[in-house]
């Protein structure tokens, strides 16, 4: 993501106070009470995740001090893992796989036209906080190669020259 990214992406949260729901308050004192408090951490931050959609620096400090474990450990574990994330997130997240079959068949194009259609790079989010943009290893669903995934729903045989109207649909059910 890129600086002026990120600084959008800062304002459009600024407004924002990010504060432990009750109920991940609750469920980390649960955890707290577990005899290896650190084995708890990821099953904490998944749910740190899903309430926010990301996780905020200033909540992962915070979670290092309910557990009473050391910060570095916390932000750690969280920048380690490839299904937690670190920034914000667009509304519509588009994944691409890179597996083999959706490779042979054509994905490095839709990867290009989805960059040039959006203006971002891979891992980088659109200053609307609209879309971002990520990889995935492989899906799947190889038999319905290439595809691609928008918030985990599969569009299958997917060809290039689609993109730009995949995305359209997006920006127009969103201006509604």
């Amino acid at each position: 993501m890129s600086k002026n990214q990120i600084a959008s992406l800062n304002k459009m949260n600024s407004d924002k106070s990010f504060k432990i729901s009750e109920e991940n308050l609750l469920f980390i004192r649960a955890c707290k009470k577990q005899e290896y408090v650190e084995s708890q951490l990821i099953a904490v931050l998944h749910k740190i995740q899903l309430q926010f959609g990301y996780l905020p620096e200033e909540i992962l400090d915070e979670v290092a001090q309910h557990l009473q474990i050391p910060a570095s450990v916390v932000s750690g574990v969280a920048s380690f893992y490839h299904f937690f994330s670190l920034q914000p997130k667009g509304k519509y997240v588009i994944s691409v796989c890179m597996g083999t079959a959706c490779f042979v068949k054509g994905a490095d194009k839709i990867l290009e036209a989805i960059k040039t259609e959006l203006g971002i790079e891979m891992g980088e989010t659109t200053s609307d906080g609209l879309f971002s943009l990520e990889n995935s290893r492989c899906l799947g669903v190889c038999a319905l190669a290439p595809v691609i995934t928008i918030n985990n729903k599969i569009y299958s045989q997917v060809t290039s020259r689609q993109i730009p109207n995949i995305i359209n649909d997006l920006r127009e059910k969103d201006d509604h």
